[in-house]
C-alpha cells in the first residue's frame, strides 16, 4: 500500500477510537458526533483517500482552494463545512459552494448567505460565539447571541443548527465547552417550536481537548493535523 494513504488509514483508525472512547467514558452515543476532517491546504486525493475510508465531512477555511476542491470531487458524497472567517464578499461562493457554515457571527453576513443561497437545500447554518471574550478571536460575544438569533431565524434559507467556538489558549477546555452547550440550551427558546428540534449542534473541540469537547456535549469536532499529517510551514 502506498505510504501516504496508509498513514492517512491510521490516523483515521485512531481518531475514531479516540472518538469512541469519550463517547464510552462520558455515555455518548458514537453516531452522535461528526469527524470533520479539515482539509485546508491538502489534496483533494487525500480528501478522497479519506471518503473511502468511511469520512463524509470535510472542513475549509480558505475560500478559493475550497472552490475548486469542491468541484473536482464533485462526484463524491461529501458534505462540505466552511469554517473560515467570512468577508461579506465571499458570502455568495460560500452560500453556493457549502452544505454547513460554522462561522456566521453577524447579522448582515447571515441576510447575504440568505439572499444568496440559490440550492434547493437550506444552508446549515451555526453561529460563532466567542466564550472567552478573546479579541484575537471571531464570534459573538454571549450576552449579543439572542439579538443575533432573532435576526437570523426568520431568514428562509437558512437553518440555524447551533452554536461553534474556538477557545482561547488560556482557556479551561471543560469549563468554556460547558458553557458553550449551557447557552445553546438556554436559547432554544428563542427558536419557533417546529425549529427548536434543529437547535442541536455544537461544534467545538480540536485534537489537544475533543475528549473535554464530547464531555460537553459536542456533535462536530475539527481535526486537521492530526489526520492529513502536518502543513506546510509557508502556508
Amino acid at each position: 500500500m502506498d505510504n501516504h494513504a496508509d498513514q492517512l488509514r491510521v490516523r483515521f483508525d485512531q481518531l475514531s477510537e479516540r472518538i469512541h472512547r469519550a463517547c464510552q467514558t462520558y455515555g455518548r452515543d458514537p453516531g452522535s458526533v461528526q469527524l470533520i476532517g479539515v482539509s485546508k491546504t491538502k489534496p483533494g486525493e487525500d480528501v478522497a483517500r479519506l471518503h473511502e475510508l468511511g469520512l463524509q465531512d470535510f472542513g475549509e477555511n480558505y475560500l478559493q482552494e475550497a472552490i475548486a476542491k469542491i468541484n473536482s470531487l464533485h462526484q463524491l458524497n461529501l458534505v462540505w463545512h466552511y469554517i473560515g472567517n467570512i468577508q461579506s464578499n465571499k458570502t455568495k461562493d460560500i452560500a453556493q459552494h457549502f452544505d454547513w457554515v460554522h462561522t456566521v457571527d453577524r447579522a448582515k453576513i447571515g441576510k447575504r448567505l440568505s439572499e444568496q443561497r440559490d440550492r434547493a437545500e437550506k444552508l446549515q447554518v451555526l453561529i460563532q460565539v466567542n466564550i472567552d471574550d478573546d479579541p484575537n478571536k471571531g464570534g459573538c460575544r454571549a450576552e449579543a447571541l439572542p439579538d443575533l438569533i432573532r435576526a437570523l431565524e426568520p431568514l428562509p434559507n437558512l437553518e440555524l443548527r447551533g452554536l461553534m467556538t474556538i477557545l482561547s489558549q488560556t482557556s479551561d477546555p471543560r469549563a468554556s465547552y460547558e458553557s458553550v452547550a449551557q447557552l445553546r440550551r438556554d436559547t432554544e427558546e428563542l427558536l419557533p417550536g417546529a425549529k427548536r428540534h434543529h437547535w442541536n449542534a455544537l461544534s467545538m473541540g480540536m485534537t489537544g481537548d475533543l475528549e473535554q469537547a464530547i464531555a460537553a456535549g459536542a456533535t462536530h469536532i475539527r481535526i486537521g493535523t492530526a489526520l492529513f499529517g502536518e502543513r506546510s510551514q509557508s502556508v
